[in-house]
């Protein structure tokens, strides 16, 4: 089975990476994390799709929508934390394993629910599952890439949360139309258990991975820290530079991209009177140009540091580009009765998030040891879902008070990037490897 070995202790002879021609197997393992994410932004992507159906259903408010995703936001907040911590301690293959089996239950349970309450319940069981996803992957990322080649690994796997907010888009509609929306819960959480089937199944470190050449391993250890046990309070990591600069850089545009994946829809079918059937063209449009920009922007930092750029450069040079880019969206207002224009401005932004994104969380993974990016990780996390906490039920309220004007919201998440990269700077002149 593609060469795998049981997590077992074997034999010394079966434990050795083989001798022989290069192999390429840690982009296989950067698959299994790119479908992770897709089933996973799938599974989180369903209630935005479905709110306006469901609200006439149910007769919700804006405000209470924002509550929905609030407790979303607050399991995410709660678990990230933990998670990180959790992965670092139980191993990827076993911890990984476990938050998947949380979100995808979490998701189906989404289809027993009849009232709004219930739905944060739901809601909330799957952002604490969900909280595990970005903590693990950026931990395989830096235990199967060698640091040239993190960025580009990580827009990869990275760009599966556009490729979920595509899917979901087009598979969404035709099983409400069909089945009723239950039924679309039921799908992307099943989903995600046959991601689980395959980590248990696939999943080795580099190690114990009998099909890995020798040659792979040594590319993938150039440039690595040496492997370790150590256990560092987040009282001890709270005191570095660079957990502020991961963390208020999370804090300060993940609620961005929330926005985008809760409130867009319904924006959409507000403002330009699109239906359910009909808002799968505009969503793929922005989810498609957001994957472009995911694996767009962890390649030009990583082909910068090939070219001689020192790490930190490169990687705020490629932020740079990104903020810039994300400025599109404050002109959505102005885009007035012009679909896809408005379309085309929220896209470019998108895409900007997203290749920002990649280079922000390869921060975690240059400046901290393998041991310890499963609990960084968790603490930018915990960052951007307190961000996400405080502006979710922000947005319903204001929407509900100001009768739907949208323009100070575009506005806003315009300006949080340029913002964010300064605070990042000002912090994290340079990248070092953390003495902690």
């Amino acid at each position: 089975m593609l060469g795998m070995i049981e997590s077992r202790p074997a034999s010394p002879a079966k434990d050795v990476p083989v001798a022989g021609r290069a192999t390429h197997i840690r982009w296989f393992v950067c698959g299994l994390l790119f479908y992770a994410t897709t089933v996973n932004y799938m599974d989180r992507m369903v209630l935005g799709i479905l709110k306006p159906t469901i609200a006439r259903q149910l007769h919700w408010s804006e405000t209470e929508y924002g509550w929905i995703t609030f407790a979303f936001q607050l399991g995410y907040a709660v678990m990230m934390p933990v998670a990180g911590r959790l992965i670092d301690w139980l191993g990827l293959r076993l911890g990984y394993t476990l938050a998947a089996l949380v979100w995808a239950t979490c998701s189906m349970l989404h289809a027993l629910a009849g009232t709004a309450f219930q739905f944060g319940l739901a809601r909330l069981g799957l952002g604490l599952g969900e909280a595990a996803n970005f903590p693990a992957a950026l931990k395989a990322i830096a235990e199967w890439f060698p640091q040239s080649e993190r960025a580009l690994a990580t827009g990869i796997f990275n760009s599966g949360t556009n490729v979920g907010a595509v899917i979901a888009p087009l598979l969404v509609p035709f099983l409400t139309a069909r089945f009723g929306w239950q039924s679309a819960f039921l799908c992307t959480g099943s989903l995600s258990l046959s991601w689980v089937v395959c980590w248990v199944i696939f999943y080795r470190s580099p190690e114990r991975y009998r099909g890995l050449s020798t040659q792979e391993l040594q590319l993938i250890r150039s440039g690595q820290d040496a492997a370790t046990d150590a256990r560092v309070s987040y009282k001890v990591l709270l005191r570095s530079r660079a957990t502020w600069a991961f963390l208020l850089g999370k804090f300060l545009t993940d609620p961005v991209w929330w926005f985008y994946l809760f409130w867009i829809p319904g924006f959409l079918q507000l403002k330009y009177h699109v239906d359910l059937l009909h808002i799968g063209p505009p969503l793929v449009t922005i989810y498609l140009a957001a994957d472009i920009g995911s694996v767009g922007g962890g390649w030009l930092s990583s082909w910068l540091i090939k070219r001689g750029w020192d790490v930190a450069r490169a990687r705020k040079r490629a932020m740079l580009v990104c903020a810039v880019c994300v400025l599109a969206v404050m002109f959505v207002p102005a885009a007035r009765g012009n679909l896809w224009l408005t379309v085309a401005l929220i896209a470019t932004a998108a895409s900007a998030h997203q290749g920002w994104s990649a280079n922000l969380f390869s921060i975690a993974t240059d400046c901290f040891p393998r041991s310890m990016v499963g609990s960084i990780i968790g603490l930018g996390g915990l960052g951007g879902a307190i961000g996400g906490m405080l502006v979710q039920p922000a947005v319903g309220l204001w929407l509900d008070f100001s009768k739907e004007w949208y323009a100070p919201i575009f506005f806003v998440a315009g300006s949080m990037y340029l913002i964010a990269l300064f605070v990042i700077h000002r912090l994290l002149p340079s990248f070092e490897q953390q003495g902690i």
